[in-house]
């Protein structure tokens, strides 16, 4: 059943429900991934998404179609959902001011607990600059009275190898930093273990890493060896990467955020390897070995 804003029929009694969960970004790694587990459990979920045709189809679930932008939709979308898993919205000039009424619509909703996927180093001198956006989402969410756990990831394993360009290389200012990425199917059953019981995780911060720190260099070789095909690390200048990067016409704040990608690599803010996924999730924490062969 899809339907805008509060749901009728069955979603009206699930409404009336106690421990209902609301998921967002199910068309995504993160949010797809729980919504998925949820249902294999046989735990009552309400997925939110933007577009109903890209959502997921899982037994015992609803679908409420809202945006972030649109703060009474999301409003009548998360009434009666008591435990929120708010993915951070897709990158964009307004996702600040998406999440900040995403927020408000939550409290308005009567949401008690949201478990919010921010940054690993998230603050407002964050060398990655969406990093800054991610800490002043974390200080609304704190300020807004619901409870709150804070998923910190680190880059994302899965993407890092897709870097490179078609001939292969890897291009950015990150030097021989290191960084401990963490893959998304991790982050995915941390935010499970967190739904299930989430008074055990209210005020919570964790920092989801990967096992291992490793260089640009490191992971190009990883990929070499694993996949057969040829990776390699090119160490810019930061004119260099500004200059590499001018030729998308992106704006400046697309930009920046490229290029702080590696320069926080480079500062070491991110090289860290944490014990709260396998501590969490029971398990040790995907490598990019195990990842790239497809080990779950």
């Amino acid at each position: 059943m899809v339907a805008r804003g509060r749901m009728s029929t069955r979603a009206g009694m699930l409404d009336g429900m106690t421990g209902l969960i609301a998921v967002t970004g199910v068309t995504g790694r993160v949010g797809g991934r729980v919504a998925r587990r949820l249902a294999e459990l046989g735990v009552p979920q309400r997925m939110v998404a933007r577009d109903p045709q890209r959502a997921p189809r899982l037994p015992g679930a609803e679908l409420a179609i809202a945006s972030y932008g649109d703060t009474d939709e999301a409003r009548a979308a998360l009434s009666g959902v008591q435990t929120l898993l708010m993915v951070s919205a897709s990158e964009a000039a307004d996702r600040l001011a998406q999440h900040f009424g995403f927020v408000a619509a939550a409290r308005a909703a009567g949401v008690e607990h949201v478990v919010y996927t921010s940054f690993d180093g998230a603050g407002p001198a964050c060398t990655f600059t969406l990093g800054r956006d991610h800490w002043a989402t974390e200080e609304r969410l704190r300020s807004s009275g619901m409870a709150t756990t804070m998923l910190r990831d680190n880059f994302y394993l899965d993407l890092l190898p897709l870097f490179a360009g078609e001939d292969g290389v890897l291009r950015g200012p990150a030097g021989q930093g290191r960084v401990a990425a963490v893959a998304t199917r991790d982050v995915a059953d941390v935010a499970l273990a967190v739904l299930r019981d989430p008074a055990a995780h209210a005020g919570a911060a964790y920092r989801l890493t990967g096992p291992q720190s490793l260089t640009l260099d490191e992971i190009a070789a990883i990929v070499t060896r694993v996949t057969g095909r040829p990776m390699s690390y090119h160490a810019e200048t930061l004119d260099e990467a500004y200059e590499s990067r001018s030729v998308y016409g992106a704006p400046d704040w697309q930009v920046d955020a490229w290029v702080s990608t590696y320069t926080a690599i480079a500062s070491g803010e991110l090289a860290e390897v944490t014990d709260d996924v396998p501590r969490l999730t029971g398990r040790p924490a995907t490598s990019l070995e195990q990842l790239l062969v497809g080990t779950d």
